[in-house]
C-alpha cells in the first residue's frame, strides 16, 4: 500500500465509526461477537496490547486485564475510550490505556506485554512484515499474539469473498450510510488486496515466531492466526 492510499483509507475508517459494528455484524452474519469471545478466551492474565483498537468493539469485553489499545486515528481512540474505560469502571476493571501509534512503531519498551491480538485491522497495517516484527519486540518470551481478520484460503476463495464485500456488504453500507461513495469501500479494496492464510503463516515465521498456527473458522469469512514469542 502506498502512503497516499494509506492515508486515504485512515480517513475512510474514520468516517466508519458510527455505522462500524452494524456493519459488521451484518458482514459476518452475527459471527464476529462469537470469534471476538473466541480470542479473548486465548489471552493470558497480566499486560495485554490491542494493536488497531477501532472504535473499542472488542476492548469492552476484555476483562480483568491490564489493557493498552493502540490505533493510528485519534477519532477511534476518543471514542474506544470512553466506550472501553465506562464498561470497565462498571465492573471494577482499572482503565485502558489509549495511545496513538501505528504497529510499525509500537511506542513500548522490549517485552512488556504477556500477549498481543489484533482484531480486523491486520489488513489495514501499512507494512505488515514491519509491525509483526515490532510485535515480536515488545513481547515477553514465550507470549502469544493472536490475529483474526478474514480469510482467503486460496484464488476462488478470495473472488467469492471479494464479491461478498462488494455486493452484499456494500449494498447494506450504502442503505445504512446513505450515500454511494460510502467508506466500506475501502474495506472491501484492503480485503482484495489482503494475502492468503498461509502468506502470514509465513510471515510469523519469517519474522521470528514460533508454533505458528492458523484456523479458517465458520462459516470460512476469518482466519485466527495464533503464535508464540520464542
Amino acid at each position: 500500500m502506498e502512503g497516499e492510499e494509506w492515508d486515504e483509507l485512515q480517513r475512510n475508517l474514520m468516517a466508519t465509526i458510527p455505522v462500524y459494528d452494524r456493519i459488521n455484524r451484518f458482514a459476518t452474519l452475527g459471527q464476529v461477537s462469537r470469534w471476538r469471545k473466541m480470542v479473548r478466551e486465548k489471552l493470558p492474565q497480566g499486560r495485554v496490547l490491542e494493536i488497531g483498537c477501532g472504535p473499542g468493539s472488542f476492548a469492552e469485553d476484555v476483562v480483568g486485564r491490564d489493557l493498552v489499545c493502540v490505533d493510528p486515528i485519534p477519532e477511534m481512540l476518543s471514542t474506544a475510550e470512553k466506550r472501553v474505560n465506562s464498561a470497565r469502571a462498571e465492573r471494577g476493571d482499572s482503565p485502558a490505556e489509549f495511545v496513538e501509534s501505528t504497529a510499525e512503531e509500537l511506542p513500548f519498551e522490549d517485552g512488556s506485554f504477556d500477549a498481543i491480538c489484533s482484531l480486523f485491522s491486520f489488513r489495514d497495517w501499512y507494512d505488515k512484515k514491519a509491525g509483526l516484527s515490532e510485535s515480536l519486540r515488545v513481547l515477553k518470551p514465550g507470549a502469544p499474539i493472536i490475529i483474526i481478520d478474514p480469510a482467503k484460503i486460496n484464488r476462488l476463495h478470495g473472488i467469492l469473498g471479494a464479491l461478498w464485500m462488494r455486493v452484499w456488504v456494500g449494498s447494506y453500507a450504502r442503505i445504512v450510510c446513505g450515500v454511494r461513495d460510502h467508506p466500506w469501500k475501502w474495506l472491501t479494496k484492503t480485503y482484495e488486496e489482503f494475502g492468503n492464510t498461509r502468506d502470514y503463516v509465513s510471515m510469523l515465521q519469517d519474522v521470528g515466531f514460533i508454533d505458528v498456527e492458523a484456523r479458517v473458522i465458520f462459516p470460512g469469512m476469518a482466519t485466527i492466526w495464533s503464535a508464540r514469542s520464542p
